[in-house]
């Protein structure tokens, strides 16, 4: 798995998805990064269940981001040896 899609694919997907316009997908996009980029620069981690958890945690000279993903993601990856749903 190589290929990349830009925002404004993903922009697009999510509106078909939602049955809205992309000006709306755009609105929800934009949003839901700058609640991210917020809660990280407040040293908040964020849990998302089904998909996985970003962690943040202060250090002496800099942050450390991880990303821990899900049992979903792990099956879909074949990381995970416990997953029994859909892949």
């Amino acid at each position: 798995m190589t290929d990349r899609i830009q925002k404004a694919d993903l922009i697009r997907r999510l509106a078909a998805r939602m049955h809205t316009d992309e000006a709306t997908a755009t609105a929800w996009v934009d949003g839901f990064l700058e609640t991210l980029y917020d809660s990280f620069k407040a040293g908040e981690s964020v849990t998302l269940p089904g998909f996985g958890g970003f962690y943040v945690r202060p250090e002496e000279d800099n942050w450390v981001f991880k990303f821990n993903p899900g049992q979903r993601l792990r099956a879909l990856f074949g990381w995970s040896s416990t997953y029994k749903g859909e892949r």
